[in-house]
């Protein structure tokens, strides 16, 4: 048994997206079920590491966003699914114990490239809210 690393810290807007992805699931919609269970997958694969990643050590599931300018970002994927493409993009704040922030996600089998085009920029500007945010007391 390994010491677990980091503890999972949400973003207000990953919460409102999954606000909303589980109301479709719960009306029935399956590819928001099948959504939602990539999702749970990929936050138990973050829950379990045991120290944030290197860039060097990339995995199939974990890899650094390279389009991202000014934090090290990292996009978790799962397993190939024919009907979703469910990308977590995270943060690892070290400041705040080595904890993981999660951005957000979205289904990339929908979005297409066009969500590899504007994930840094994006990602960059939650992390800069997240830390504005933490400065003014705020979560």
């Amino acid at each position: 048994m390994h010491t677990v690393w980091v503890d999972v810290l949400r973003s207000r807007q990953f919460d409102a997206w999954v606000r909303r992805l589980l109301e479709k699931a719960r009306g029935g919609d399956a590819v928001a079920l099948a959504t939602a269970k990539h999702l749970a997958d990929q936050i138990a694969h973050l829950r379990n590491l045991v120290k944030p990643p290197e860039r060097e050590e990339e995995t199939a599931r974990l890899k650094w966003v390279r389009q991202s300018r000014r934090y090290l970002l990292w996009r978790l994927s799962h397993p190939h699914d024919e009907h979703v493409a469910v990308r977590l993009i995270v943060w690892f704040d070290e400041e705040e114990d080595a904890a993981v922030i999660v951005l957000f996600a979205a289904d990339k089998a929908r979005m297409g490239d066009i969500f590899y085009d504007s994930v840094g920029a994006r990602g960059d500007q939650v992390v800069d809210l997240w830390k504005s945010e933490k400065m003014g007391g705020r979560r």
